[in-house]
């Protein structure tokens, strides 16, 4: 059976990508596989000298809940129209995206977040490996434009920076209105 295959995070980005991975299984008439990859804390090699069984059991079992929260917070109880599954993979995210969508078949859907020269040091992009390594067709999906406003939002909030009540204005809002209200005086 066509598969589509999405990873799922959580954030932003990732509930994007899950409600375009939706649409586009919709549209094949394919299943919905979403996976979200884990590691345990420390990564693999601190695995291997301090967790032990019931260390990477609980974290198992809270990124299982993590991916059904996703779920629910993307679909609600309606659910996406197409049959769902779910598939939680320890390892890193592009290594397990790939390795779970190795069908030339199936469609691989990611979310391409925000890259800032920071995060772009300190995290891989799961995208460029996505694209780089997969034997099927990948699908990237480029972040919300309201996802940077919230960013900006949140940092505003950090810093403790007042708020602009310009910065809530659009450019062109006010032409838009007053193009509106001449019209409608024409009209009457």
């Amino acid at each position: 059976m066509v598969r589509v295959v999405v990873g799922v995070t959580g954030t932003p980005g990732s509930l994007a990508a899950l409600h375009r991975a939706a649409a586009e299984a919709r549209v094949r008439g394919a299943e919905l596989l979403a996976v979200l990859a884990w590691q345990p804390p420390g990564g693999d090699l601190a695995s291997r000298d301090g967790c032990g069984p019931s260390v990477l059991a609980e974290c198992r079992a809270a990124s299982a809940d993590r991916l059904r929260d996703a779920l629910g917070t993307a679909f609600g109880v309606v659910g996406p129209g197409v049959p769902v599954a779910g598939l939680t993979v320890r390892g890193t995210p592009g290594a397990a995206l790939v390795d779970t969508a190795r069908d030339p078949e199936d469609l691989l859907v990611v979310g391409a977040g925000p890259r800032t020269p920071l995060r772009r040091l300190l995290r891989p992009s799961v995208a460029r490996y996505c694209l780089a390594h997969a034997t099927c067709p990948v699908l990237s999906v480029p972040p919300s434009p309201l996802q940077a406003e919230l960013a900006a939002a949140h940092r505003r909030n950090l810093w403790r920076l007042p708020l602009d009540l310009r910065e809530l204005s659009r450019p062109g809002w006010k032409a838009c209105e007053c193009t509106l209200r001449r019209g409608s005086r024409g009209g009457a």
